[in-house]
């Protein structure tokens, strides 16, 4: 590999050309059948991730965002609940909160994998909490044992905001199937990807699987008879059939991220940057590594050597959602959700996708060691 050609976060003309006859051909076929919504490759798709995710129903939406929101619009939640969440996560988990008049209330992460700490959030839990949404961040499960067992003493809901995970797993239990229901984005950049947004919810509870088609289609049944107030939050069928191909190659892809993720941990070890990698916390967990994030002290300054180098990275989260400006009214303040604070300021993703070569991740690699070199930092223990 030429050392001026850039290594990007994520290779999708890489992916796309294994399987582009598969593809082409389910869009056309989608294209000639004239079936743009809701059409039949919607409802298998609907049966294949459920099936997947070990879950018995299946509903496909708009995005992960709609997912979440949806999801709870099922629960009626609404003003004067709460619903104890993550600082450190995409927006969307705490904005489809708030859209609907709830307030979010945040606890904070385990510092290992960045996941909500199950011990933060029983100490949230008022009167007024609803439900919890756990999030499998960059494709690890939360603990999801204890949280259960909060939610169950205290007769809460659980979302699982699973949109980086799909196929991960917390002691066998696929991600999805443990709580009340599972939401999932199919937006491009995660393993399982469409053409645009996309999601679904999948749930075992029969009554919650009808509500959540009610709500995605305008409450709407029979056509044009309104139940309940519901949105537009239904899945494209082209994107359901170009899914339903890359399914059949997601769990290829995840071992090869797996694979990637084990030769950037076992490269930085042998250079003495220890400290740096954050693998899984339990050996009972399936890591599908939607994202490989590192830690450091200097975490701009090895951002910035990185792109000189043509290294593409990414901070996933530059500023955690309770210091974010929509939610003032909230009244948190820096410091009071440390760990999340400091997740923010260190962690960066690495290039990380199924098609990567060792060559492409050897040369992130000296990159990094690089800068240490440079810095006159090699060998010291980075933040953990």
């Amino acid at each position: 590999m030429s050392e001026q050609t850039v290594i990007p976060m994520l290779d999708l003309k890489a992916q796309y050309a294994q399987i582009k006859t598969e593809v082409d051909d389910a869009v056309a076929r989608v294209v000639a059948s004239t079936h743009y919504i809701n059409g039949p490759d919607v409802e298998a798709l609907e049966q294949e991730v459920a099936r997947y995710s070990q879950t018995r129903h299946g509903i496909g939406v708009s995005s992960g965002s709609d997912a979440l929101l949806v999801g709870l619009m099922a629960l009626d939640v609404g003003p004067g609940d709460e619903v104890i969440t993550t600082p450190y996560t995409f927006f969307a988990t705490a904005g489809a909160i708030a859209r609907l008049g709830a307030k979010p209330v945040f606890a904070d992460i385990d510092p290992i994998t960045f996941n909500i700490n199950p011990a933060a959030i029983a100490a949230q839990i008022t009167p007024r909490t609803k439900a919890i949404i756990p999030v499998h961040l960059y494709g690890q499960c939360a603990e999801m044992g204890p949280i259960l067992e909060i939610a169950a003493k205290h007769h809460l809901a659980v979302i699982e905001d699973a949109a980086q995970a799909i196929g991960s797993e917390y002691q066998g239990r696929r991600a999805g199937s443990m709580g009340t229901m599972g939401c999932f984005s199919f937006f491009p950049s995660k393993n399982l990807g469409c053409l645009g947004d996309g999601g679904a919810v999948v749930t075992n509870d029969p009554a919650l699987a009808d509500k959540l088609k009610l709500l995605r289609g305008h409450g709407s049944h029979p056509k044009y008879y309104h139940k309940v107030v519901g949105g537009n939050f239904r899945l494209d069928t082209i994107h359901a059939a170009v899914l339903r191909v890359k399914l059949k190659y997601l769990d290829g892809w995840s071992a090869a991220r797996q694979q990637g993720a084990a030769y950037y941990t076992s490269a930085f070890h042998k250079h003495g940057l220890t400290g740096l990698a954050t693998p899984p916390k339990a050996v009972q967990s399936r890591h599908i590594y939607n994202q490989y994030i590192v830690r450091f002290e200097d975490r701009d300054g090895v951002r910035d050597h990185l792109k000189q180098e043509k290294i593409t990275t990414e901070i996933y989260y530059p500023l955690p959602m309770h210091l974010q400006e929509c939610f003032a009214y909230l009244g948190h303040k820096a410091g009071e959700f440390p760990e999340s604070e400091k997740a923010a300021l260190t962690t960066l993703a690495l290039p990380m996708y199924p098609e990567m070569t060792n060559t492409a991740r050897d040369r992130v690699v000296r990159g990094i060691v690089g800068h240490y070199e440079a810095t006159g930092r090699l060998g010291r223990r980075l933040a953990a």
